[in-house]
Protein backbone atom coordinates (compact mmCIF):
# COMPACT_ATOMS: atom_id res chain seq x y z
CA UNK A 1 0.00 0.00 0.00
CA UNK A 2 1.33 3.43 -0.96
CA UNK A 3 1.29 6.08 1.76
CA UNK A 4 1.42 9.59 0.42
CA UNK A 5 1.14 12.63 2.67
CA UNK A 6 -0.72 15.59 1.25
CA UNK A 7 1.39 18.75 1.00
CA UNK A 8 -0.56 21.84 2.02
CA UNK A 9 0.09 25.49 2.77
CA UNK A 10 -1.68 27.86 5.14
CA UNK A 11 -1.32 31.58 5.67
CA UNK A 12 -1.64 33.62 8.84
CA UNK A 13 -2.60 37.18 8.03
CA UNK A 14 -2.97 39.39 11.10
CA UNK A 15 -4.27 42.93 11.38
CA UNK A 16 -4.36 44.53 14.83
CA UNK A 17 -5.06 41.28 16.65
CA UNK A 18 -7.53 39.95 14.11
CA UNK A 19 -6.76 37.01 11.84
CA UNK A 20 -7.99 36.48 8.29
CA UNK A 21 -10.06 33.29 8.40
CA UNK A 22 -12.03 31.33 5.85
CA UNK A 23 -15.51 29.91 6.28
CA UNK A 24 -15.90 26.87 4.06
CA UNK A 25 -18.50 24.20 3.54
CA UNK A 26 -17.23 20.69 4.36
CA UNK A 27 -19.46 17.63 4.54
CA UNK A 28 -22.61 19.71 4.98
CA UNK A 29 -21.35 22.05 7.68
CA UNK A 30 -19.55 25.38 7.72
CA UNK A 31 -16.06 25.24 9.24
CA UNK A 32 -13.30 27.77 9.93
CA UNK A 33 -9.74 27.53 8.67
CA UNK A 34 -6.83 29.73 7.77
CA UNK A 35 -6.57 30.37 4.05
CA UNK A 36 -5.09 27.01 3.09
CA UNK A 37 -4.92 24.39 0.40
CA UNK A 38 -2.89 21.89 -1.55
CA UNK A 39 0.32 22.49 -3.42
CA UNK A 40 -0.27 22.32 -7.18
CA UNK A 41 2.16 20.77 -9.69
CA UNK A 42 4.94 23.09 -10.90
CA UNK A 43 4.25 25.51 -8.04
CA UNK A 44 6.47 26.65 -5.19
CA UNK A 45 5.22 26.59 -1.62
CA UNK A 46 5.27 30.39 -1.51
CA UNK A 47 3.32 30.65 -4.77
CA UNK A 48 0.77 28.18 -3.38
CA UNK A 49 0.30 30.29 -0.22
CA UNK A 50 -0.28 33.44 -2.27
CA UNK A 51 -2.68 31.67 -4.66
CA UNK A 52 -4.70 29.88 -1.98
CA UNK A 53 -5.12 33.07 0.06
CA UNK A 54 -6.42 34.95 -2.97
CA UNK A 55 -8.70 32.12 -4.10
CA UNK A 56 -10.24 31.68 -0.65
CA UNK A 57 -10.39 35.27 0.62
CA UNK A 58 -10.03 37.70 -2.27
CA UNK A 59 -6.91 39.17 -0.63
CA UNK A 60 -3.53 39.69 -2.29
CA UNK A 61 -0.84 38.96 0.30
CA UNK A 62 2.93 39.09 0.58
CA UNK A 63 4.46 36.21 2.53
CA UNK A 64 6.87 37.49 5.17
CA UNK A 65 7.98 34.35 7.00
CA UNK A 66 7.36 30.77 8.03
CA UNK A 67 5.62 29.88 11.29
CA UNK A 68 6.24 26.16 11.10
CA UNK A 69 5.91 22.85 9.34
CA UNK A 70 3.25 20.57 10.80
CA UNK A 71 2.14 16.97 10.36
CA UNK A 72 -1.52 16.30 10.98
CA UNK A 73 -3.49 13.11 10.49
CA UNK A 74 -7.17 13.88 10.09
CA UNK A 75 -9.29 11.70 12.36
CA UNK A 76 -12.18 11.90 9.88
CA UNK A 77 -10.36 10.12 7.04
CA UNK A 78 -6.92 9.04 8.28
CA UNK A 79 -5.15 11.19 5.68
CA UNK A 80 -1.85 12.74 6.75
CA UNK A 81 -1.24 16.35 5.79
CA UNK A 82 2.08 18.18 5.88
CA UNK A 83 1.26 21.85 6.34
CA UNK A 84 3.73 24.65 5.78
CA UNK A 85 2.31 27.67 7.57
CA UNK A 86 3.35 31.13 6.40
CA UNK A 87 2.88 34.61 7.78
CA UNK A 88 1.87 37.26 5.30
CA UNK A 89 0.81 40.86 5.18
CA UNK A 90 -2.40 41.89 3.48
CA UNK A 91 -1.82 44.05 0.42
CA UNK A 92 -5.10 44.55 -1.39
CA UNK A 93 -8.65 43.24 -1.10
CA UNK A 94 -10.66 42.36 -4.20
CA UNK A 95 -14.24 42.33 -2.84
CA UNK A 96 -15.72 41.08 -6.14
CA UNK A 97 -13.22 38.22 -6.55
CA UNK A 98 -14.92 34.89 -7.34
CA UNK A 99 -13.91 32.67 -4.40
CA UNK A 100 -13.27 28.94 -4.75
CA UNK A 101 -16.18 26.50 -4.75
CA UNK A 102 -17.18 25.61 -1.21
CA UNK A 103 -15.90 28.87 0.26
CA UNK A 104 -18.65 30.71 2.12
CA UNK A 105 -16.53 33.80 2.74
CA UNK A 106 -13.67 35.37 4.62
CA UNK A 107 -13.80 37.06 8.00
CA UNK A 108 -11.43 38.67 10.46
CA UNK A 109 -11.52 37.15 13.95
CA UNK A 110 -9.54 37.62 17.15
CA UNK A 111 -8.05 34.63 18.92
CA UNK A 112 -10.78 34.87 21.58
CA UNK A 113 -13.50 34.89 18.92
CA UNK A 114 -11.91 31.80 17.37
CA UNK A 115 -11.88 30.02 20.73
CA UNK A 116 -15.60 30.71 21.09
CA UNK A 117 -16.16 28.89 17.78
CA UNK A 118 -13.97 25.84 18.50
CA UNK A 119 -16.74 23.43 17.45
CA UNK A 120 -16.53 24.93 13.95
CA UNK A 121 -12.79 24.56 13.41
CA UNK A 122 -11.69 22.48 10.46
CA UNK A 123 -8.81 21.16 12.61
CA UNK A 124 -6.77 21.89 15.72
CA UNK A 125 -4.02 23.21 13.43
CA UNK A 126 -5.87 26.55 13.39
CA UNK A 127 -5.07 27.46 16.98
CA UNK A 128 -1.70 25.71 16.98
CA UNK A 129 -0.48 27.86 14.09
CA UNK A 130 -1.91 31.07 15.57
CA UNK A 131 -0.41 30.34 18.98
CA UNK A 132 2.97 29.57 17.43
CA UNK A 133 2.73 32.86 15.52
CA UNK A 134 1.79 34.76 18.69
CA UNK A 135 4.68 33.08 20.54
CA UNK A 136 7.07 34.65 18.04
CA UNK A 137 7.84 31.61 15.92
CA UNK A 138 8.69 33.49 12.75
CA UNK A 139 11.35 32.00 10.51
CA UNK A 140 12.86 33.54 7.39
CA UNK A 141 11.41 32.68 4.00
CA UNK A 142 14.92 31.49 3.19
CA UNK A 143 13.96 28.34 5.09
CA UNK A 144 12.01 27.40 1.94
CA UNK A 145 14.54 26.28 -0.64
CA UNK A 146 13.76 26.30 -4.37
CA UNK A 147 13.64 23.12 -6.41
CA UNK A 148 16.81 22.05 -8.16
Amino acid sequence: MDWLPHITVATIVEDNGRFLMVEESKHGRTVLNQPAGHLDPEETLIEAAIRETLEETGWDVEPTGVVGIYLYTAPSNGVTYQRVCFTAKALKHHPDYQLDDGIVGAKWLTRDELLQQRANWRSELIIRCIDDYLDGKHFSLELIRPSL
